[in-house]
């Protein structure tokens, strides 16, 4: 091949840095188009979020209204954004323009951010309260947007510390399973809602991770130890009101929250009458949001609210889980709260006798099986171990149930009763376990009458709690002479009142050594 001549070579390398040269244009040419579209959609924004403003407003910002509405004045866009935040402190007021709003005037990329855009689409109550404060507890019905809320909090939180932070927050759910399935991966959690900085879900740390630095752990109230030794910024708590160990847990997080100027945490629950919902509701540092259910109507499956209201509206549960009220014991309940508040301890001391009582469900698949475990101590006492019941369970899966917490307290005896199943309870549950020693038993009598002399025990300070149980808690003192006021049974209930039948109104029996 003959070699190519130095004019010739000169020529051939002019001619690419010519192409290369060209490219470059074409490029930054396509580039500028694209900006300048993004430039026309960001005019048409500002051009209607303009329509809306008014004088005052204007003046809030510090700003000439005619000039500042100029369209394509050289700090047009500087000034929409000042107004914008006089608007979000509370200094301007926004008003809508005579007549429709001409959604026609955004394109589609600008509806899709409007679409997205939390401070938009929020509803009041579900916009953080102003002021200075510690703990913004959001009471709220099922799907009243609680959750949405307090994920937003947590995500404009993040956003706001800007593009590097060692911003530390606690995410605190009653399980570990409730914070992955509700607070991260949930249809409101972090991780579906976040439109810009989406966090990393690092599951086998159990901690979210932001782009920015920010990290969340995750927290169980099984566990209120996990809570010794981090600290935090901010905390997230979800159903406080249903926590396990509720005051174990939320004292462990309080001691946590001791890094900036102002630490913060939001409480997103349903209420309960719990002791320490009470105290925080009391607390001066603390600002209270409620939410019904019926205020995110818009966002529910059709006929939710009116199958719900036509069965629950009024009653004491309705109010509780769809209006987001604080209901006190019935005035008729056998049991108080303030008197199952007194008798929660920490067992230490091995027990004579164990019982595990089973309420089969009488209501098909989705009803609950009432599963209570009950000791007696040495000196008489009887000390209710553990409610665990199960729900929309067939009778294998509560039969399990049952085993289960046999085994793990190594009981004495399962108590039944057959009035629902007959010879099928025995038959199901020794088809789990051949050797399993079941005693059945039959009511002869009505519930509450059943219930009154185990409600005379407590009163006479014969029984105990081995923790908080807060659906058992709730039947005890929401079953009165007619029942549970949401006309439900009290399977719960029911075999609390056959486990403490059994070891303290039938002769106790059956003493044995533990531990040998």
């Amino acid at each position: 091949m003959t070699p190519k001549s130095p004019g010739r070579r000169t020529r051939d390398r002019a001619v690419k840095n010519v192409r290369a040269v060209s490219g470059v244009i074409g490029q930054a040419a396509e580039e500028a188009e694209v900006l300048a579209g993004f430039g026309k959609r960001t005019t048409a924004a500002l051009e209607t979020v303009a329509t809306t403003v008014a004088p005052e407003t204007w003046a809030a910002a510090g700003l000439d209204a005619r000039e500042a509405a100029a369209v394509g004045s050289r700090d047009w866009a500087r000034d929409m954004r000042m107004a914008a935040g006089a608007v979000g402190h509370g200094a301007g007021v926004a008003v809508r323009p005579e007549g429709p709003l001409d959604l026609g005037r955004l394109t589609p990329s600008d509806l899709g951010f409007l679409a997205r855009d939390w401070p938009l689409l929020a509803r009041p109550e579900q916009l953080p309260p102003e002021g200075d404060w510690r703990s913004w507890l959001i009471l709220g019905g099922r799907g009243s947007g609680k959750t949405r809320a307090g994920a937003e909090w947590v995500q404009a939180q993040v956003m706001a510390a800007g593009k590097r932070t060692d911003l530390r927050i606690a995410l605190v759910a009653e399980t570990l399973g409730d914070a992955r399935e509700v607070m991260i991966d949930g249809a409101s959690g972090l991780a579906r809602i976040a439109r810009r900085m989406r966090p990393e879900v690092e599951i086998s740390r159990r901690r979210l991770v932001w782009p920015n630095g920010a990290i969340a752990q995750i927290f169980s109230s099984e566990d209120p130890e996990s809570l010794r030794g981090p600290q935090f910024h901010l905390a997230w708590c979800d159903e406080l009101a249903k926590w396990k160990h509720a005051d174990e847990t939320f004292d462990m997080l309080q001691f946590a929250l001791r890094l900036g100027d102002a630490p913060r945490q939001v409480v997103t629950t349903t209420p309960r009458p719990v002791p320490l919902l009470k105290r925080l509701m009391a607390d001066e540092a603390t600002r209270i949001t409620k939410m019904a259910t019926a205020a995110n109507a818009a966002h529910l499956a059709p006929g939710f609210l009116a199958a719900l209201a036509a069965r629950y509206g009024g009653t004491r549960l309705g109010r509780q889980e769809l209006d987001g009220e604080l209901i006190e014991d019935r005035p008729d309940a056998l049991w108080k709260r303030a008197r199952l508040d007194e008798i929660v301890v920490k067992l230490a001391e091995p027990l004579r006798r164990i019982v595990v009582a089973v309420d089969p469900p009488a209501g098909g698949v989705s009803a609950c099986c009432g599963i209570v475990v009950a000791g007696l101590k040495e000196n008489g006492q009887a000390v209710v171990l553990s409610d665990c019941s199960v729900e929309a369970q067939g009778p294998a899966g509560w039969a399990r149930a049952v085993v289960s917490a046999y085994r793990r307290f190594e009981a004495d005896r399962v108590v039944a009763e057959v009035n629902q199943g007959g010879d099928m309870v025995r038959a199901v549950l020794e088809g789990i376990e051949a050797r399993l020693p079941v005693t059945t038993v039959r009511a002869t009598r009505g519930k509450f009458l059943r219930a009154e002399p185990v409600a005379a025990l407590y009163e006479q300070g014969r029984v105990l709690h081995a923790g908080r149980f807060t659906e058992l808690e709730d039947q005890m003192c929401d079953f009165g002479p007619e029942g549970l006021s949401n006309g439900k049974s009290p399977d719960r209930l029911d075999a609390l009142v056959w486990a403490l039948t059994a070891l303290m109104l039938e002769g106790g029996g059956e003493p044995r050594i533990r531990g040998v």
